[in-house]
């Protein structure tokens, strides 16, 4: 029950940084956004949700995954994989923020740099606590490298 539990805790706070990201780009995405000089490459604009509500499941199955495997291991501290994985869902909000937010996208790029590599510690530190973990990190890894040559092509071409 406990384990149900955690899980859906862990659902909760990846959905709720996924609300707020869906936040500020709610704010822009249909005015200041739709306005950008986007590279031939950019996704359409539906294909988003689906994307993002998928990663931040695989990031609290993940996560899930890891407090199983330390609570197995009778870890009664925070570690620093929980640590991480905060630390980066903090960054993943941050991007939202200052790229729809604040319609920084040069400071988005410097961020999203951040955020990729914070998501490539997480993963690789999951991946020693947990496999499955770290695979389930992965698809995030890619979409966040794909999302930052995107932010760098919507930087440069405006």
């Amino acid at each position: 029950m406990r384990s149900a539990l955690v899980l859906a805790l862990l659902l909760l706070v990846v959905g709720a940084v996924g609300a707020g990201g869906s936040y500020f780009t709610a704010s822009s995405v249909g005015t200041w956004y739709a306005q950008l000089h986007k590279p031939a490459y950019t996704p359409p604009s539906w294909l988003f949700a689906p994307v993002w509500t998928l990663l931040y499941l695989f990031m609290a199955v993940a996560m899930w995954l890891v407090w199983r495997q330390e609570e197995a291991e009778e870890v009664a501290q925070v570690t620093p994989p929980q640590v991480m994985w905060v630390a980066q869902l903090v960054l993943n909000l941050g991007w939202s923020v200052i790229f729809f937010g604040l319609r920084e996208p040069g400071l988005a790029l410097v961020e999203v740099i951040l955020l990729w590599s914070a998501v490539l510690a997480t993963t690789f530190v999951f991946f020693q606590v947990s496999r499955s973990a770290g695979l389930l990190m992965a698809p995030y890894l890619l979409w966040l490298t794909f999302a930052a040559v995107l932010n760098f092509g919507i930087w440069y071409g405006n």
